[in-house]
């Protein structure tokens, strides 16, 4: 009776899990592949989803909601036209690193939600807000529809006094709360982080 050569015999489930694996190797590279890292810090554990209130767009001068961004990354901040430094800095920071992406840069939304609602009519957020990016939207709402969703980000903000002229300081955080395309909350940065880090982060969002 032939007897295979020693060394070649396999045992049976030892076989089967061999052809397997042989033929799923090819599939293990068609996934995209996962980011290493995120720049910004990851809160999707503890942030709340995106939440707008039913704000004003200053683009169209209707209410907004977050379903409407849905398809879209959204960066969310909270800011005012009248800022003289932290504002501008951050919007900037923003705007190149949508221009970083190239074309799929038009899947990304920065939504700039006004905490002086008494200064930033919607004229003035659209403005203010297409100077920096065609991406870019205003929001504008009741106070009370603010401090909600302040609230629900952990954003502290407060008046400064007014002075002769009515002009007055908003102090505020700085953060910049980043959405994938279902609305979930991903990552937070603030306006130290570089647009290169910012890039690199939406881009691998908008692979998703």
């Amino acid at each position: 009776m032939n007897t295979p050569p020693r060394g070649r015999t396999w045992p049976r489930v030892a076989l089967c899990a061999a052809l397997a694996a042989t033929l799923l190797l090819p599939l293990a590279g068609c996934g995209r592949r996962k980011p290493l890292h995120w720049d910004m810090s990851n809160v999707s554990m503890v942030l709340a989803n995106l939440k707008l209130f039913h704000m004003v767009s200053a683009d169209t001068g209707k209410p907004v909601r977050a379903s409407d961004f849905r398809g879209k990354v959204v960066v969310l901040y909270f800011g005012y036209t009248h800022c003289p430094d932290v504002c501008p800095l951050t919007m900037s920071h923003l705007a190149s690193a949508i221009a970083d992406l190239g074309p799929p840069g038009k899947d990304v939304r920065i939504l700039f939600v006004s905490v002086d609602p008494e200064r930033d009519t919607l004229p003035i957020l659209k403005a203010y807000t297409h100077a920096f990016s065609a991406q870019a939207i205003g929001l504008r709402g009741t106070m009370d529809q603010v401090v909600a969703a302040t609230k629900l980000y952990h954003i502290a903000f407060s008046y400064g006094p007014k002075d002769a002229h009515g002009n007055y300081v908003v102090n505020h955080n700085a953060s910049i709360y980043v959405f994938d395309k279902q609305g979930h909350s991903m990552l937070i940065g603030s306006d130290l982080t570089k647009p290169q880090a910012i890039a690199h982060d939406l881009r691998q969002l908008l692979l998703d």
